[in-house]
Formats: C-alpha cells, sequence, structure tokens
C-alpha cells in the first residue's frame, strides 16, 4: 500500500483529472451482496484499481483548479497512518495525555506563526483562550455560533426572567457578508436563527457601514444582534472583509465576531499577507483549514477563541463515566466541540510543521501565487479573455468577454473533457470559472500546458458560434513605425536590436524594452570594450565560418552578432588589445 500510495502521487499528473463516468456506473461494476467468504486482498486492490479509480477526481493533480486546494503531504500521511494504527481517542485529557496536551502545543505553535495575538493562546493554566482542531471549517462556524448564542440567551433571560428560552430565541439575528460561504447560511439554519446577509461592495468586502447600517435598523425593529462572521478570503473571488471595521461595529454591539478565514489562513504564515489579519484582535473566534493550502491531509481545521468558557456553557456534559481526577487541571478537548470522540489529529499537523518548518510552508505558499500570477498574466494577454475582479493569492477567477453563456459553455466543455477541473462563481451576474492552484506539484509548464487547454476549447466554442476563433472580438492591429519615422520622432532614439541567438535575422524593438545604441558607434565601443576588458580571443572553425558569413552577408545584424564579428577580427589579427587604428578599421566594417 505504501509503494502503490507513492506510486500514486508521484505519477499522478498522468491521470485524467475528471472522472468521465455517469451516475450508477459503480453499481453495475461491483456485487449487489457483501461476499459471505473472505476475499483475497490481490482481488480487494485489482477492483481498487480498476473500477475505485477511474470514478474519482484526482484532487491531488496539478491540472485540478476546483474549488480550494485539499492538499497532503508524506509527513502528514505518516501522521495519519500512526494516528490510524494506535487509533486513541482524545475526548478528554485522561483519555490520552499526550493526544491532549499535543494539541494545545501545536496550536500554540501555529497561532504564533500566523501571528495571532496571545489572547488566543493557550500557554498559562489560567489562560481563558486557545486552540482546538475541528473537522472542518462549516463545523467551527456552527460551534462558534451555538456559543455565541448561549450567551446571548443567557444576557437576555437575566434581563428577561419571565420569557421562556424559545421566545428569547426569536428575537436573536446574526450577519454575514453576501460573499460569506454556504456553511454560515446553514449554521444559521441548524441554530436555529435568523440571518441577514450584508451587501458588499465593489470588490465584494463586507464593509463596516453597511453593517451598521443593518445593525441599528434591526435593533430599532426589537431585535438583538449577538454573532456576525466575518470572510477573510471569499469563496468565490478570495475577497476580504475589512476586518478592523467590522470588529469595531461589533464592539460597539456586544456582538460575536468569528472569522472565517478557511482558504486564506494559510497565507497570513507569510508576513507579506498578514494586512489583512488588522483587526484580528477585536474577533472572538479565528479559524482556518490546514486541511486545505497547509499540505494537512482532511480532516484538520484550525480554531482558536478568546474565551473557552463560552465553548463549556454550550456543550459542557459531565456524566460520571467521563470524569477523572484532574477535570478542572487539563482540557477536556470533549467541551470544545459537538461530538464527544475524537481523533488524534494533533500528530500530522506536527509531523507536517516539524517537517516543512516555517521556511518550508512558505516557500510552498508563496510559490502557489506565483503559479497563479504566471496563470493570470496569461489570461490577460489573450484578448478575448478578462478577469473582472483583482485576483488574490492562489487563484484568478476569469471569463470570455461577451455574454455568460459563453464561459458557461467553455467550463462544460473544459470538465467533459477531463484533462482539467474547474467550478464557477458570480459576481453580482457575471459568470467566471475559477481557477486555483491547488498542488505542490504543479510546475510552471502544468499552468501552461492548462492554459493551452482553455485557449484550445475556447477556440472551437468561438469558431462554433461565431465562425471565427477571435469570436465578435475586435483585435485592433499594430502599427508599423518604420525605423526612419521613429529617428524623425525622436533623434536620439538611435537604433534599438533585440539581443538574440539569431544573429541573420536582427528585429528593431521599441527603445524602452532593450538595449539603444547607434549601429555606427556599435563596432567601436565593443572593441573597445574587448580591449579594456583585455578579454582573451577564442579562436575556432566554428567562429571563423561565422565571421566569414556575417561579412558576406552585408547586413546589419543583432549586437551580438557584432561582439563575435569584433572577437573574430581579434582572432584574426592575433592581437590580446586592439590598438587605435583597428578599432577605426573596425568601425567602417559594414
Amino acid at each position: 500500500m505504501v509503494d502503490y500510495i507513492a506510486d500514486y502521487l508521484e505519477n499522478i499528473r498522468d491521470r485524467r483529472v475528471y472522472p468521465g463516468v455517469q451516475p450508477g456506473y459503480l453499481h453495475k461494476l461491483l456485487p449487489k451482496e457483501a461476499p459471505v467468504a473472505p476475499e483475497k486482498w490481490d482481488d480487494i486492490f485489482r477492483d481498487v484499481d480498476q473500477h475505485i479509480m477511474p470514478g474519482l477526481v484526482h484532487w491531488q493533480s496539478p491540472h485540478m483548479h476546483a474549488y480550494f486546494p485539499a492538499l497532503t503531504s508524506y509527513p502528514s500521511i505518516m501522521g495519519e497512518m500512526l494516528s490510524s494504527a494506535i487509533n486513541v481517542l482524545c475526548f478528554t485529557w485522561a483519555s490520552s495525555p499526550a493526544g491532549t496536551e499535543l494539541e494545545t502545543i501545536s496550536m500554540n505553535w501555529l497561532g504564533k506563526l500566523l501571528g495571532l495575538p496571545d489572547c488566543f493562546l493557550n500557554e498559562k493554566n489560567d489562560s481563558p483562550g486557545g486552540g482546538v482542531i475541528q473537522t472542518t471549517a462549516s463545523e467551527a462556524t456552527l460551534v462558534s455560533l451555538l456559543a455565541a448564542r448561549t450567551r446571548a440567551l443567557m444576557e437576555l433571560a437575566e434581563l428577561n426572567p419571565d420569557m421562556q428560552s424559545s421566545e428569547l430565541l426569536g428575537h436573536l439575528i446574526c450577519y454575514c457578508s453576501d460573499q460569506a460561504h454556504s456553511s454560515v447560511e446553514k449554521a444559521g439554519l441548524i441554530g436555529l436563527v435568523r440571518m441577514r446577509y450584508i451587501e458588499s461592495d465593489e470588490n465584494q468586502s463586507m464593509r463596516g457601514a453597511k453593517l451598521e447600517e443593518a445593525i441599528l435598523s434591526d435593533k430599532a425593529k426589537g431585535l438583538v444582534p449577538f454573532w456576525v462572521c466575518a470572510t477573510l478570503g471569499t469563496t468565490g473571488s478570495v475577497a476580504f472583509d475589512n476586518l478592523r471595521e467590522v470588529g469595531e461595529v461589533c464592539a460597539r454591539h456586544a456582538a460575536w465576531l468569528h472569522v472565517d478565514a478557511a482558504y486564506a489562513g494559510s497565507a497570513f504564515l507569510c508576513p507579506e499577507y498578514r494586512h489583512w489579519l488588522d483587526g484580528v484582535e477585536l474577533a472572538d473566534s479565528f479559524a482556518f483549514n490546514p486541511s486545505k493550502w497547509l499540505m494537512v491531509n482532511f480532516d484538520c481545521t484550525a480554531m482558536w477563541v478568546k474565551d473557552s468558557t463560552a465553548l463549556h456553557r454550550t456543550f459542557n456534559v459531565n456524566p460520571i463515566y467521563l470524569r477523572h481526577e484532574n477535570s478542572g487541571k487539563a482540557i477536556d478537548y470533549m467541551h470544545w466541540q459537538i461530538p464527544l470522540s475524537r481523533r488524534f489529529r494533533a500528530l500530522k499537523l506536527w509531523f507536517v510543521l516539524r517537517n516543512f518548518g516555517l521556511v518550508g510552508l512558505q516557500k510552498h505558499i508563496r510559490e502557489s501565487v506565483r503559479l497563479a500570477q504566471k496563470f493570470e498574466a496569461l489570461v490577460l494577454a489573450d484578448q478575448r479573455f478578462e478577469i473582472p475582479q483583482q485576483s488574490n493569492l492562489g487563484m484568478v477567477a476569469f471569463r470570455m468577454k461577451g455574454d455568460n453563456a459563453l464561459t458557461e459553455r467553455l467550463l462544460k466543455r473544459l470538465n467533459a473533457r477531463g484533462f482539467i477541473h474547474a467550478v464557477p462563481a458570480c459576481f453580482k451576474g457575471v459568470y467566471v470559472i475559477r481557477f486555483t492552484v491547488t498542488s505542490p506539484r504543479t510546475t510552471n509548464q502544468d499552468i501552461l500546458d492548462d492554459w493551452n487547454e482553455i485557449k484550445t476549447v475556447a477556440s472551437e466554442i468561438l469558431m462554433d458560434v461565431f465562425g471565427s476563433e477571435n469570436g465578435n472580438i475586435v483585435v485592433p492591429k499594430k502599427p508599423r513605425i518604420s525605423l526612419k519615422e521613429t529617428r524623425e520622432l525622436n533623434a536620439t532614439f538611435g537604433t534599438s536590436l533585440l539581443l538574440a541567438n539569431s544573429p541573420m535575422s536582427p528585429k528593431i524593438v521599441n527603445g524602452t524594452h532593450a538595449a539603444i545604441c547607434d549601429y555606427e558607434q556599435v563596432l567601436t565601443s565593443c572593441a573597445q570594450t574587448f580591449a579594456q576588458l583585455k578579454m582573451e580571443p577564442k579562436d575556432s572553425p566554428e567562429m571563423r565560418r561565422r565571421i566569414r558569413g556575417i561579412k558576406m552577408w552585408g547586413k546589419k545584424f543583432s549586437l551580438d552578432s557584432c561582439m563575435d564579428m569584433v572577437q573574430g577580427m581579434m582572432v584574426e589579427q592575433s592581437l590580446p588589445l586592439c590598438s587605435e587604428d583597428e578599432i577605426e578599421d573596425a568601425s567602417n566594417v559594414n
């Protein structure tokens, strides 16, 4: 199995990333009943290879660009294997002391690497804050909402002792951006509270003024704002709510502020991205997924709270069989979550943090961002495409110019072909394709290959619809400007020659992009340079043939050819240095 895993990951680039199967395909291939007698492992594994693998979306592939990353790594796999083998349950300190304490230590490490305030750490016995590993960001959102709801109901009950909790619950209302993840809406449904969506600005960001306006309006109606979710790195466009503005509004109205940074949180390991964290000290809880971009395999969501007593009030149950003599002296993580039992997830996080270190993890994040920027440049260079929103971190949301139907058709055909996989998003009625750099194995060539696939399919669609690869997009022709006209416009322009390895095909280029020189001065300056540097001339049959060809051709060539010619003349005359007469002769060569 270890060999199979290693071979799978090392050769995953060769697999079709998106399966070409239809619903029900596996039901036709496997028996309808479980076997009565034991089966051989070889037979079982043959079915994995022949039936299971062809029906998978290969999330670790460098051609997987859908959703957000769901990465793994060898250190994480080793941690998962060991955790599965020992299979301890870490619901109380007594049930697995090392499991509990390693989780606290790892979460303190990770919080410091992100630059979180000390109030979120648990390094002292009397510290009310701390970190816990949840299964998903969706669960972290729900946990924070339920904890905030408990706090709000307790406060309302003190002010309204004659009212039942069910009556008080009807007065609660919470808020999030209209760009927030669907899990926020689900948390509201499970928590039985009203959810109000704040319209984002032109950058898909929730701003404090809009939130304040909504809260004041709801308070006037007798509602009680109790919870706000700010998103750092939205699913649709990796947009960032203005955390400081939102936090200040929450502080004024005593509302719990939860920060959902599921994808973007990993980027805060790099100091250059921490400006988006400005105001995090105003938050009550913060969560992100190491199981997305940090190469810790699913499931692993890191969640920090300022005051864990809010979680205890919500989730604390204390039957006699869960009590132990150190209760109250150590963390019992069963009180920080919805389920009772919990896996030893801290082990794989600890392995990754130690095996990669901060430098290795930062390098991984920055490389993903660089590759996304490379893809963005390719998109912008093609006039058939556009990027309607600012691109952040490792994702680019792009579209074909024109009607939404063109982009939708492009995405469907790309996924049907199976060579790359992506999913859509919509910005205020504008349909886009999300292109996320996911795999740590992605290279420059993978990006180029994927872009070529996108261009090929786009050309096919435009040909089908408009009868032209450019569709109805008018591509302006670049005006041809002669060298004579250029010199008339700018007498000091001179002749700009593109340095290249093709001396027989000189190219005149814009002087702002290449070295500027007057051709008449080239040979003189080249010879003087050789003389000053005292370079030893190199002689060879290839060089002599090259120089003879240049002289016989009688044309002007690129600067590197001129350098070769000067060097060739030095070889012919066997001079280590050039005299003034020889420099003058060199300047007369055509």
